[in-house]
C-alpha cells in the first residue's frame, strides 16, 4: 500500500468524528462509539494489529477515562461545595465589584486565572475548573465551555510546569542521535531543548496576545442579544491589555527560565495586574455588556448544573478571601506537588494501575487519585466544608454536593469510556504485523509528502492534529516530533523553529480536542452539545494554526534562520 493511500486511510477515523460531530450534528454519545468501532476496524484489517493488543488499547484506554473522570468529579464536587456553602454566591459578588461586565468578567476568569491553573496542573483542568465557575456566575453553560476551551491554547506548551516540553518533546524526539549530531558541530542538547522552548515562547507570544479579544469577541457574536462582533471590539483595548499582562511574562520566562514556569509566573503576573486595573476602571468599555435574560436563552445554551441562591446552606455573610480560600488551597497544592519532589512522591505513592497490558510492550497505563487534580480539587472542598459550612450542617452540603456531582459524572463517562480507548488505539497501531507506521504518523507523512517546502506552514496543523486525535499537547509531541525533526533536516530548514511549530500548533489542538470539550461540557452538565462547541472552537484553532505557520515560514525563508542549532 502507497504512503498516499495509508495517510489518507489513517486520516479516516479523523474524517468520521468530524462528519458525524461537525457535519451531522450528532452528540459525542452517538458519534464516538461508531468511531471506536471504525478505528479497531482499520487497525485489525488496514494495519494488521493484532486483536490482542486492540483490547489491550481499549483497556489502557478505560483506566485513563477513570482519571479523566477523576479529574471532572474533583472539579463539579468543589463547585457544589461552593454552592452549598454560599462562596459562590460571595465570588460573584467579587467579580460584580470587579467590574459587571461580562466581557471583563471572562478575561479575568479563564484567561487570568485559567492560564495559571494550566501552567500549575494542565491536562484539561483550567476548562474544568473555570467553565463550572462562570456558569456559577451567571453564563450561559455553552458559552462558558467555549470560553474555558479557548484557555487551552498559549499557556498549553508550558502546562503543568512544562509537561508538554520537558516530557513530550524530550520523549519524543531520539535524544542520542540528535545529541551526537549537536556535539559533532559544538552544540549540545541542552542548548538545543532550550532554542525549542525559546521558539516556542515567541511564537505563542505573538499570536496568543489576541486570545482574550478573541474570547470576547466570539461571545458578544454568538451569546449576546444583538449577536454583535462590534460589541467584543468595544472591549478591545482591555482584552489585548490582559493579552500582554500574560504574554509579556511569559515569552521572556521561557527566554530566561525554561520551560517550567512560564505560564505559571504569566498566569499570576496577569492575575494581578489586570484584576487591580479593572477595579481602577483602566481601558474598561465604556458600555457594559451583558447576556440576555436567562428566559430567553435557547435550550441548548443551558446545563444540567445550576446554581441557586435558594439552595445554598448558609446564612451568614462570607468575605471574598474565605470565599477564595479553596481556590488557593487548590493553586497551593498543584504548585507544592508539581515542583517539590518530596511532596510529589507522596501524592504519587498512591497508585493504581497496569503495566503490558494483556502483555503488549508498552500499553500501560496508572491512575494516581492524590496527585491528579480531582484529588486535590476534592481536598480543597473539605476544606471548603470546615471553614466555611455551617455547623451542623456540613454533612448535608458534603451529601447534597456528592449527590449533584455524581449525576452530572454518568453523562461523561459514557462517552469518555469510548473516546480515550479510541485515541489509545489510533497511538498503539504503530506495533503491527505489516510493519507499517502508526496512524499519526502515517497522517503526518501524507502532509510532508504533498506539501514538500510548504511544509512549515503546516507544521502546526499536524501537532494540532494529534492534540485532536489525543486530547494532550504532550503526547502529540510524543508522537510527532521525530517526524517534525527529520522532515526540517530533509528539507534543511531549522529542526528547532519546526519542532517548536509543532509544540505551538499542538497547544492550540487542545481547544478542539473531543475528549476535552467532553470534560470541560460535563463540569456544567451540558452533555450532546459537543459539536456546537466544536464548531466555535475551530475558527481560533485555524486562527492559532495558520498565524503560527505564517510566523515560521517567515523566519525560516524571509529571515534565513537555518541550521541544526538554529
Amino acid at each position: 500500500m502507497g504512503s498516499t493511500a495509508l495517510g489518507l486511510l489513517a486520516l479516516a477515523p479523523i474524517v468520521l468524528a468530524a462528519l458525524l460531530l461537525l457535519g451531522l450534528q450528532w452528540s459525542a454519545r452517538k458519534a464516538m462509539p461508531l468511531v471506536l468501532i471504525a478505528t479497531a476496524l482499520l487497525a485489525s484489517f488496514c494495519w494488521d494489529v493484532s486483536i490482542n493488543r486492540i483490547f489491550a488499547s481499549v483497556l489502557q484506554g478505560l483506566i485513563i477515562t477513570v482519571s479523566v473522570l477523576w479529574i471532572v468529579f474533583g472539579a463539579i464536587f468543589l463547585l457544589n461545595t461552593l454552592k452549598f456553602t454560599g462562596a459562590i454566591q460571595t465570588i460573584r459578588q467579587g467579580f460584580a465589584f470587579v467590574s459587571p461586565d461580562r466581557r471583563i468578567q471572562a478575561i479575568i476568569i479563564a484567561w487570568c486565572f485559567g492560564t495559571f491553573l494550566e501552567g500549575a496542573s494542565g491536562f484539561g483542568t483550567p476548562a474544568a475548573i473555570a467553565a463550572p465557575l462562570m456558569v456559577a456566575l451567571g453564563f450561559p453553560a455553552l458559552a462558558a465551555v467555549m470560553v474555558g476551551m479557548m484557555i487551552q491554547s498559549t499557556p498549553v506548551s508550558f502546562g503543568a510546569v512544562g509537561t508538554p516540553i520537558v516530557i513530550g518533546v524530550n520523549n519524543g524526539l531520539d535524544k542520542a542521535a540528535i545529541s551526537q549530531r549537536l556535539l559533532e558541530q559544538g552544540g549540545s542538547w541542552d542548548q538545543f531543548l532550550q532554542l525549542i522552548t525559546t521558539n516556542v515562547a515567541v511564537m505563542h507570544g505573538l499570536v496568543g496576545t489576541f486570545m482574550p479579544l478573541f474570547m470576547v469577541v466570539m461571545m458578544t457574536r454568538f451569546f449576546g442579544k444583538n449577536r454583535s462582533w462590534r460589541e467584543g471590539f468595544e472591549a478591545a483595548p482591555f482584552a489585548l491589555f490582559a493579552g500582554l499582562a500574560f504574554t509579556v511574562p511569559y515569552t521572556l520566562t521561557g527566554i530566561f527560565l525554561g520551560p517550567e514556569f512560564p505560564s505559571l509566573i504569566g498566569g499570576l503576573v496577569s492575575l494581578a495586574i489586570v484584576v487591580q486595573t479593572a477595579k481602577m476602571g483602566f481601558l474598561l468599555p465604556k458600555q457594559q455588556w451583558d447576556f440576555d435574560g436567562k428566559d430567553s436563552w435557547p435550550a441548548e445554551w443551558s446545563g444540567k448544573v445550576a446554581f441557586n441562591a435558594d439552595e445554598m446552606l448558609h446564612d451568614k455573610p462570607m468575605s471574598q478571601l474565605v470565599a477564595w480560600v479553596p481556590y488557593l488551597v487548590v493553586a497551593m497544592l498543584l504548585v507544592a506537588s508539581r515542583v517539590s519532589s518530596d511532596v510529589k512522591a507522596a501524592f504519587v505513592s498512591v497508585s493504581i494501575g497496569a503495566k503490558n497490558i494483556l502483555g503488549e510492550a508498552g500499553v500501560n497505563a496508572d491512575f494516581s487519585p492524590l496527585y491528579l487534580p480531582g484529588g486535590l480539587l476534592l481536598i480543597a472542598a473539605l476544606v471548603a466544608v470546615g471553614l466555611q459550612g455551617k455547623s451542623g450542617q456540613r454533612s448535608r452540603v458534603l451529601a447534597s454536593s456528592f449527590a449533584e456531582s455524581s449525576k452530572t459524572l454518568i453523562g461523561a463517562g459514557f462517552v469518555l469510556m469510548f473516546t480515550i480507548p479510541m485515541v489509545r488505539l489510533f497511538i498503539n497501531s504503530g506495533v503491527n504485523l505489516s510493519d507499517l507506521p502508526s496512524m499519526p504518523m502515517a497522517s503526518a507523512q501524507l502532509f510532508a509528502d504533498t506539501l514538500g517546502s510548504a511544509f512549515p506552514l503546516i507544521s502546526p496543523t499536524i501537532g494540532a492534529l494529534g492534540a485532536f486525535i489525543a486530547g494532550s499537547n504532550t503526547v502529540s509531541n510524543m508522537m510527532f516530533s521525530q517526524f517534525q525533526y527529520e522532515a526540517a533536516m530533509s528539507l534543511q530548514l531549522s529542526p528547532a523553529i519546526i519542532v517548536a511549530s509543532q509544540a505551538v500548533g499542538a497547544a492550540a489542538g487542545n481547544m478542539i480536542a473531543i475528549h476535552n470539550v467532553v470534560a470541560a461540557s460535563a463540569t456544567v452538565g451540558l452533555l450532546g452539545q459537543e459539536g456546537a462547541t466544536l464548531r466555535k472552537t475551530l475558527l481560533p484553532t485555524f486562527y492559532y494554526v495558520l498565524v503560527s505557520g505564517v510566523l515560521a515560514m517567515i523566519a525560516l525563508y524571509a529571515l534565513d534562520i537555518s541550521g541544526p542549532l538554529a
